[in-house]
């Protein structure tokens, strides 16, 4: 039986993923919005607009049809959170109630508050795969060492998962954490904001590093508060990825930080970037004062991305919070 696998969105994360799927899969087929992209995959074997460099397997497909994925036994989510409803709206009466969704995207939807996850579950059901961790598309793409969690309320989904992905140098871990495996790729954007406004302000070392931990600190208590388990936090998708965005200059949210710490507001529209920590915080802020949950560190992110209040003001006002 032929294995056909969809992945939606022909970005970094969803060629790179592609790429990897395709050692372990018969066909892909990468569903890219630009017409022009889609003729450039199927007629040169390069992604032109994100990978030049580097040749696509041959079992690579591109469409800019959704109606093409009907067949697949699995469909890889990997879009920004902006544009979930509409991609799942589309999907809907397409695919198979026995295809596996999974989801790589990392935000929630504002105002109401869903995970990715649960838009899913309002369109199919909640049987679907969530995949986070310390992942950089460009590293994956390349075949470079790299490390993942998975996670589902159905065991049987992430195994099937694991077994389309995984190969030797791209290892996944399952874990039986869906609401905290969905949040921790959430937080750590907004811990990388935080770090970065902190860097972009010269903030020196000692200081930084301690408003890591708090970051840190913040996230397990938001994390548990809301349903997850503790130990997510701790493992690839927890720990590791909010260490990595939160320190790395590949890290768009670090970027961001930095650029709001040295008070260079930019404009995304015109840039056509998307930070989805920017998108999350306003409902990561509602999700704390509807819990009643103390978070000095999401509070400090909202003050300067979205307050626009002076960084310096904003971090003397978490600094007498922390002790």
């Amino acid at each position: 039986m032929t294995l056909n696998v969809g992945v939606i969105g022909a970005g970094s994360m969803g060629t790179a993923l592609s790429q990897t799927i395709s050692e372990n899969a018969d066909r892909i087929l990468l569903h890219a919005r630009n017409p022009d992209l889609c003729h450039d995959i199927n007629n040169t074997g390069y992604n032109t607009h994100y990978y030049p460099n580097h040749k696509l397997h041959d079992n690579i497909e591109a469409t800019t049809d959704l109606k093409d994925l009907k067949d697949c036994s699995f469909i890889f989510l990997a879009i920004p959170s902006s544009a979930f409803r509409e991609t799942l709206k589309s999907l809907k009466g397409i695919i198979s109630k026995d295809t596996i969704l999974v989801t790589t995207a990392k935000g929630i939807e504002y105002p109401s508050l869903n995970t990715m996850g649960d838009i899913i579950s309002e369109y199919f059901n909640e049987n679907y795969v969530a995949l986070s961790g310390p992942n950089f598309a460009s590293e994956i793409m390349v075949k470079q060492p790299t490390l993942t969690n998975i996670a589902s309320r159905n065991p049987e989904n992430t195994k099937k998962v694991k077994e389309v992905l995984a190969t030797k140098q791209f290892k996944v871990k399952i874990i039986d954490d869906v609401r905290g495996i969905e949040l921790c790729g959430v937080l750590k954007n907004i811990s990388a904001i935080a770090n970065g406004i902190c860097e972009g302000m010269k903030i020196n070392e000692n200081a930084r590093y301690g408003i890591l931990t708090k970051s840190f600190d913040d996230t397990i208590h938001i994390i548990e508060a809301l349903g997850g388990v503790y130990d997510t936090t701790h493992d690839y998708c927890g720990f590791g990825d909010l260490i990595l965005t939160s320190t790395s200059t590949e890290s768009r949210n670090h970027t961001l930080g930095i650029l709001y710490g040295q008070r260079l507001i930019i404009d995304e529209a015109a840039s056509g970037v998307v930070f989805e920590g920017k998108n999350s915080i306003m409902a990561v802020k509602d999700i704390c004062t509807n819990k009643n949950i103390d978070s000095p560190i999401v509070d400090f992110v909202y003050d300067v991305i979205i307050e626009k209040m002076n960084p310096v003001k904003a971090f003397d006002i978490l600094w007498e919070k922390i002790e």
